[in-house]
């Protein structure tokens, strides 16, 4: 299936309205849903008030201070004072709701996302760069959170308030409230059309941020690398190519955030110069008053001052959505290995057994071909062959890492994929030649998935320890279980990951324990001596040994040479030799 997140079915054609994002990002926030109808309200009485101001102070005008009447105007003043405040009031009251309800609707996004990431098979994180991931998870989902809790509720309420400033318009004077309302249908109509090119340059610039954040995590990553090789200059160019891009596409970003707030500016203007100059003109037939005239200007300004806001919200609004489109298409993504029914086969009493298996990578190279062997429990099995040949991969099915193209892997009689990861990783070990350790200390990282030892004390362990074997192992470090392990793995050699990565898998006695060169940083005694601890693992336990180097393999029980999308028995240690050196003459 394919997984990249740039050129994956999300992409292809399928462009989201913006309607249907605003939809899909709501209802993440559907346990907001109480306080959001809250803060809405406070919004609605706030937006009232304000649309009932300026009729208030025309009738004032018309009814007391033309005539007079200063009482009417000091009650009319009073009024408008306590609407004032209770509007401030409302408008407090919903921005500190939106304020908590932003930082929740993160915490809640970030969760789902992560949760997300971490539900899609092995495949995904090799089609698409950490560092954008990365930028997806903190910057993006940091792009919506501003809009949501910021400038949302700002963002309706100036709808509303235009909304109520159109009917009051119209509904004092048809004629001039068609007049004054018609530069924002030209307004209307150029944000209609120049909205989705405004996402696209934003999304765009998303994408440039993702880059240069990949570009950063894989220097960091690598710098070991970079110092030895004195290859400064090469990642120095290649940050100055992402940064250069980054740059381009934020100022175009820029521009096109921008462009609405003259054109919105400038037929503002215009609407009001309309109103001026109509509503003089009707002073002067005397169609019109000079309250009403005051009123008039108030609305326009409520009208057309709010649509200058929304031309920032909107860019705001855009930027947004085009960081949930990020968002969305890891969300919408579903993994292509589900929990399938449990099935079971009685045709073979192997402990793991290939069925026409093939598999191919989503770039269409097929790797493996319609593979058939078992693997009966208890024996040690060897996987040989060139560089590129398909052993990894084929560790990799075997491990559920992938799932074939076509045909099926038998585990214990089952299905692997009635399995579910917790049933499959209780049975499977997996000793990588490159092993991942967490941050932390060698106890936290041997009883990683060993859920059965997590509540072993430190004399239980060590006595499991030894039990096992692997005592010699562990008086190589300082600390002992208290050795502490750095994620980058400063202070710590390869090789001692490796056997800090061995400890772990043997602990765990699986029924499978496949080593993908696991000793192919280790030396020869230190070798000798693992082989000695898997010699007392359970009789019943299988060995899958992937190796380049002979003499790992030698006390193999079957040797399969793997090459050209074909798994073929060896035979003898000898044949293996020489089908390893016809097959990498071949390639």
């Amino acid at each position: 299936m394919d997984y990249n997140l740039y050129t994956s079915s999300a992409d292809n054609g399928k462009k989201k309205s913006t309607f249907t994002s605003l939809k899909s990002l709501v209802s993440h926030m559907v346990e907001e849903k109480r306080i959001l109808i809250t803060a809405f309200i406070a919004m609605q009485v706030a937006a009232a008030l304000t649309l009932l101001g300026p009729l208030l102070i025309g009738h004032t005008i018309d009814a007391y201070i033309q005539t007079k009447q200063f009482h009417g105007v000091l009650v009319f003043s009073g009024i408008l004072l306590v609407m004032y405040i209770i509007s401030l009031f409302a408008g407090y009251l919903q921005t500190k709701l939106m304020g908590t309800v932003g930082q929740r609707m993160l915490f809640t996004l970030r969760n789902a996302l992560f949760n997300k990431i971490q539900e899609l098979p092995y495949d995904f994180f090799n089609q698409n760069k950490a560092g954008d991931l990365i930028s997806r998870l903190n910057n993006d989902t940091d792009k919506v959170n501003q809009f949501f809790s910021q400038s949302l509720m700002q963002f309706v309420r100036s709808i509303l308030v235009m909304i109520g400033a159109g009917i009051f318009l119209l509904s004092i004077n048809l004629e001039l409230g068609a007049a004054a309302l018609a530069p924002a249908v030209i307004i209307w109509l150029i944000t209609r059309f120049a909205s989705p090119w405004v996402k696209k340059r934003n999304s765009i610039n998303l994408k440039s941020v993702g880059n240069l954040s990949s570009e950063v995590q894989e220097s960091l990553n690598n710098f070991k690398v970079i110092v030895a090789f004195n290859r400064r200059d090469y990642f120095r160019r290649r940050f100055d190519e992402a940064n250069q891009d980054n740059y381009n596409t934020s100022v175009k970003a820029g521009i096109a955030n921008n462009l609405f707030m003259p054109v919105y500016t400038f037929f503002s203007n215009i609407g009001q110069l309309v109103v001026l100059t109509f509503g003089i003109y009707l002073i002067s037939t005397n169609h019109f008053t000079i309250g009403l005239l005051i009123s008039f200007l108030a609305y326009i300004t409520n009208f057309y001052n709010p649509l200058r806001q929304l031309a920032s919200l909107w860019a705001s609004f855009q930027v947004a959505m085009a960081a949930w489109d990020r968002i969305a298409r890891i969300l919408n993504m579903e993994n292509n290995m589900p929990l399938l029914a449990v099935a079971t086969n009685d045709e073979s009493k192997a402990l793991l057994s290939f069925r026409n298996v093939s598999f191919t990578y989503p770039n269409g190279t097929e790797v493996l071909h319609h593979i058939n062997f078992d693997l009966e429990k208890g024996k040690t099995y060897a996987f040989v062959g060139p560089t590129g040949g398909g052993k990894t991969t084929t560790a990799s099915l075997i491990s559920r890492l992938y799932d074939p193209t076509s045909g099926t892997v038998w585990l214990d009689g089952r299905n692997i994929g009635s399995y579910t990861p917790e049933e499959r990783s209780r049975k499977i070990g997996f000793i990588l030649q490159e092993p991942f350790l967490f941050s932390g200390t060698i106890r936290d990282n041997i009883l990683y998935g060993n859920e059965a030892y997590r509540e072993y004390k430190d004399s239980e362990l060590t006595k499991l320890i030894h039990n096992a074997g692997l005592e010699s192992l562990l008086q190589r470090f300082d600390q002992g279980l208290d050795t502490k392990v750095d994620v980058s793995g400063d202070g710590i050699s390869l090789g001692q990951k490796q056997l800090i990565a061995f400890m772990r898998a043997v602990l765990r006695q699986p029924d499978l324990l496949i080593l993908d060169e696991a000793t192919a940083n280790i030396d020869t005694v230190t070798e000798q001596l693992l082989d000695e601890i898997l010699q007392k693992l359970p009789t019943h336990t299988t060995k899958v040994i992937i190796a380049h180097r002979l003499n790992t393999i030698a006390n193999a029980d079957e040797i399969y040479f793997v090459n050209s999308g074909e798994v073929t028995r060896a035979g003898s240690l000898a044949d293996a030799v020489q089908m390893l050196k016809d097959g990498k003459m071949a390639s």
